[in-house]
């Protein structure tokens, strides 16, 4: 307990929620003793508000920092565009200069259009798509946001979205005329799909999709989805917000051999400062002209300053190769580790944005032993990890070393019959149930 803590208690009495992201809440942590605010971030490491170190082996900034914290390459060109001013009367150049890279890597795509948030370029994307078909309904998959398109499907069933998001999430807030807009369809279920297509193929205009997370898309589902929009007229949405960037340099889609119309980015394009994308085809983007989709810091040029560098360091350091190597070696260390103490867990994720969950009765007082060992021995750790370019050898071997203890530790506690007798403090919460 210390000074973060204290000021969680505050922040709660002044901010709904007690923070703005949900998957900052100390709560999914290790409720009462979690570092809820950091001092300083840089490399892989951070400072809590009592002086206290820890290595970063959990969300590395909720997956926005693909390079590190504070990436000193970042930070100079960021520098630099707030010294000449970082906003103005007139545009950046630095949007264009933008726009040109991210169509040079994704030659299926000809314009781009710009957020601040993944959210909100999830938003713009489905916009432009329903202007694009003049259809309401939107069919998805995977995790898209808090927008109220996407909790519209919660309207219908309170149960639509708990493998996309969180399970009985009441959509307070969201316009109930907007109930049978939205539709989710699992992952890898083509028939799944192909009933929802059935049912209301007259009024889809927008099917959106997260490329690839959890497991490998089979070749089936992405071609019956690619092939059915086509035949539908439908707008074909690749959310490629969390995946894009760590498997190679641009949107996963592309391993995938699939040209979607729309391709959606955010999070580690810019490594850690403010930046969502819309990529697309010309005669799909063309579209946002005939609706009003204008915000003013949509404007302003840090974002885009960051997301030119970022792009072009993870270019010539080869990032996305790096990832996938730390990641598969942190999974591969938890099997072992695992399996060396008799422990139960299962573990799936592309390498550079992988997890693990206890297979037993109690998951979460397991997973929440798991992050206090490890808080205890100097790592921010959950029971997932995201790589970054700023995780080094010596990070992984003393995390795994760590994590092995952490893996004995449990195993034993189980052996006993009451694991939840060593926590110190309440059992988490869950987190996001994903069907990709």
């Amino acid at each position: 307990m210390g000074k973060s803590q204290d000021l969680y208690t505050k922040a709660k009495k002044l901010i709904p929620g007690g923070t703005q992201l949900l998957s900052k809440r100390p709560e999914m942590y290790l409720p009462h003793y979690w570092p809820s605010y950091y001092e300083k971030a840089k490399g892989c490491e951070v400072w809590d508000l009592d002086g206290n170190k820890y290595v970063d082996m959990s969300y590395m900034g909720i997956g926005s920092c693909i390079l590190g914290y504070a990436d000193e390459d970042i930070n100079e060109a960021v520098k630099n565009a707030i010294d000449k001013g970082s906003m103005s009367t007139l545009n950046s150049p630095e949007e264009v200069e933008l726009a040109e890279i991210l169509c040079d890597l994704h030659p299926w795509a000809d314009m781009v259009r710009y957020t601040r948030t993944g959210g909100e370029a999830m938003s713009v994307a489905v916009r432009i798509g329903r202007a694009k078909t003049g259809k309401d309904t939107v069919l998805f998959c995977g995790y898209h946001g808090w927008h109220d398109w996407y909790l519209a499907a919660n309207l219908a069933d309170d149960k639509a979205i708990d493998g996309h998001l969180l399970p009985g999430l009441d959509p307070a807030g969201v316009p109930k005329a907007l109930r049978g807009t939205a539709y989710p369809f699992a992952y890898n279920d083509t028939m799944g799909f192909l009933d929802l297509i059935d049912k209301h193929k007259n009024s889809i205009g927008v099917i959106v999709l997260e490329s690839i997370r959890n497991y490998q898309p089979e070749r089936e589902f992405v071609d019956t989805i690619r092939q059915v929009t086509i035949d539908l007229g439908a707008v074909l949405v690749f959310d490629e917000i969390t995946a894009g960037w760590r498997l190679n340099m641009g949107g996963a889609h592309l391993l995938l051999k699939v040209e979607p119309d729309i391709a959606v980015f955010g999070k580690a394009i810019s490594n850690g400062f403010p930046q969502g994308v819309v990529v697309g085809k010309r005669y799909v983007m063309e579209s946002a002209q005939d609706s009003f989709i204008s915000s003013t810091y949509w404007t302003e040029r840090i974002g885009p300053t960051a997301s030119i560098a970022t792009i072009k360091k993870m270019k010539e350091k080869n990032v996305p190769d790096h990832l996938i190597k730390v990641g598969q070696k942190i999974q591969d260390g938890w099997k072992s580790s695992a399996a060396k103490h008799q422990l139960r867990i299962k573990v799936a994720g592309i390498y550079p944005l992988g997890h693990f969950a206890f297979e037993y009765e109690n998951p979460l007082v397991l997973k929440t032993l798991f992050t206090q060992v490890m808080l205890d021995r100097g790592f921010l750790a959950t029971n997932g990890f995201y790589a970054s370019y700023a995780h080094k050898d010596e990070h992984v071997k003393m995390y795994l070393e760590a994590a092995d203890d952490a893996f004995l530790f449990i195993s034993n506690a189980s052996e006993e019959g009451n694991p939840e007798k060593y926590l110190k403090g309440p059992v988490c919460h869950s987190g996001f149930k994903r069907l990709t």
